[in-house]
């Protein structure tokens, strides 16, 4: 019943942002006014009158379900529900993997979790609002494309005390695996042009996380994409520079 009360609630935002009212949704049903307003009412839809309802306002019935899913995805959660995370490894590596589409058995097969401590931070997991657990433990993440997490708050710190030394601990030179370092003096102009250049790789890094998402488990790896640019100088050749060279970006 959620689900249609969802879905009917979604089809009158629509049909509001298009105009449409509930007079001409009986004359397309031919239906009285009264009649349409109770169907409304009661979310008492059938799938041939919704799809009906649908065609009028040029849409199709997938398209009310994915509205109703961008409805609950989030962008950010609470500082204090990413303090939490970072405070209980178990309830992080759940989290992420999740996050990433894992089922429950893939979570449970691979961690050393027993069963009651799997459900307990899924259901942690979902009062953050960041997954819907489901009927028979059954997983779906509620994080946009969009989703990041605080500047400077507890995962970035999480991240700069423990990922990054961990990350770099590596010679890049596995299958899947790629270090570039380069240097050289970019005037302000170039920098945002990189800078631009690094932001649409990012973004085409979420949109394949997003596509490979629908694979097996087995065809897909856990992968990091690092970006960085600053204008900076090797600390041993800022020592030697003369008084007053220093430059302002």
């Amino acid at each position: 019943m959620a689900q249609t009360t969802a879905l009917v609630d979604a089809l009158k935002q629509v049909l509001r942002e298009q105009g449409i009212t509930y007079a001409d949704v009986a004359k397309k049903l031919k239906l009285s006014l009264p009649s349409v307003k109770r169907l409304f009412a009661d979310k008492q839809f059938s799938l041939r009158r919704l799809d009906q309802v649908c065609e009028m306002a040029g849409i199709e019935i997938s398209d009310l379900a994915r509205r109703v899913q961008q409805d609950k995805e989030i962008s950010q959660i609470a500082w204090e529900h990413e303090e939490e995370l970072v405070s209980d490894p178990k309830l992080l590596i759940v989290a992420v993997s999740a996050l990433n589409r894992w089922s429950f058995s893939e979570i449970f097969a691979t961690y050393k979790l027993t069963e009651p401590e799997l459900i307990q931070r899924l259901a942690r997991l979902d009062r953050m609002k960041l997954i819907e657990l489901m009927p028979g433990n059954r997983i779906r993440p509620l994080v946009s494309t969009s989703f990041h997490w605080h500047a400077g708050g507890p995962i970035q710190r999480f991240f700069e005390a423990q990922v990054q030394a961990d990350f770099f601990k590596c010679a890049f030179n596995q299958p899947g695996e790629l270090r570039l370092f380069v240097t050289g003096m970019l005037s302000r102009d170039s920098n945002a042009q990189i800078q631009q250049k690094m932001l649409r790789l990012a973004q085409d890094f979420r949109h394949l996380n997003e596509e490979d998402k629908t694979l097996p488990l087995a065809e897909r790896f856990g992968t990091s994409l690092v970006l960085a640019l600053r204008p900076w100088e090797l600390a041993v050749f800022a020592k030697l520079r003369r008084p007053g060279t220093d430059k302002d970006f």
